[in-house]
């Protein structure tokens, strides 16, 4: 029996990947191409995010997906050109988690123009044509952290903060809740913001020199888990282990696996393959003309020593 023309096998690509919906018999019903743009794929977090995106695709027949990211989180005019491509090729809906805000909304702007829709994620902007925003309050993300560090000290204590990239509203925002919880407790002092660009080797480096400048530094606040496994690995060559309490933000498997073995003192859990899913299924209804809720809150949860387990199932 002769092989349909049309059932094709899946395409993998270094960029991304794409997925065919399988046919029936005679003619097939029109593909809807989907790219979801990250801002990376370097690290855990990241593939699994794609990973919820791919799975979210696998579900809908007829969907096909791009999952596409520069080399690094900080490379942003790279974001920029593979948005520009996808809307040359004219797809039929976006999802993006901008690397940037100012220098992403020009681009932005021409895709909405072009008629594509285009979903928000990860990383909340303040942008007119945004049909949905899909994620995490990272605000409160912060904030939990904060308030954990707080309990962690007895509420006295110098803290510092390992922060990503200047100006991204992720960041932003969870240093600010980070800055709210520890606000009204006086006995814990801020000694430093220091940013190490979500690379784990920066924060590496970045916490050898708080280490040397504050010997008496009780706890470290990371932005994200790449930057608190670099802090971790600072602290560990130093034989501080257990002496300096570690809060990062993601749960990735490693960081979790930290956490039980208490070299992390916790992690606030911000379910990657949700948001990937969520992504895309948002950019699905989008592509087809179906409303969709403004905000799609994905949740966060604190991760620690005792429910760590629940994480690496």
């Amino acid at each position: 029996m002769r092989t349909s023309p049309f059932h094709l096998p899946a395409i993998a690509l270094s960029a991304g990947v794409f997925l065919l919906g399988s046919c029936g018999q005679g003619s097939p019903k029109k593909t809807i191409d989907i790219t979801i743009v990250t801002k990376a794929l370097d690290s855990e977090w990241w593939q699994r995010v794609k990973a919820g995106a791919e799975d979210a695709a696998k579900a809908n027949p007829g969907v096909r997906l791009a999952v596409l990211a520069p080399e690094r989180e900080v490379n942003i005019d790279q974001q920029v050109s593979i948005l520009e491509d996808q809307i040359t090729k004219r797809v039929a809906a976006l999802a993006v988690a901008p690397t940037g805000s100012a220098e992403l909304i020009p681009v932005l702007d021409r895709a909405h123009q072009a008629a594509i829709p285009v979903i928000i994620f990860d990383t909340d902007i303040v942008w007119a044509s945004k049909l949905s925003y899909v994620g995490s309050d990272n605000r409160r993300a912060g904030r939990i952290a904060g308030e954990y560090i707080v309990k962690l000290l007895g509420g006295k204590g110098k803290v510092a903060v390992i922060r990503g990239i200047l100006g991204v509203p992720t960041h932003e925002d969870r240093v600010a809740g980070f800055r709210e919880a520890i606000h009204d407790t006086p006995g814990i002092e801020c000694v430093a913001v220091q940013p190490a660009n979500s690379e784990r080797a920066l924060a590496m480096s970045v916490m050898e020199n708080l280490l040397t400048r504050y010997p008496d530094l009780r706890a470290v606040f990371a932005g994200n888990d790449q930057m608190a496994l670099g802090a971790v690995e600072a602290i560990d060559a130093r034989q501080l282990t257990g002496k300096i309490a570690v809060i990062g933000i993601d749960a990735t498997r490693e960081a979790v696996r930290a956490v039980e073995a208490g070299r992390l003192a916790g992690d606030v859990a911000m379910y990657p393959e949700m948001l990937g899913r969520s992504a895309v299924e948002a950019a699905l209804k989008a592509a087809r003309g179906e409303p969709i809720e403004k905000r799609i809150d994905v949740g966060e949860t604190l991760v620690t020593k005792e429910n760590a387990a629940q994480f690496l199932k």
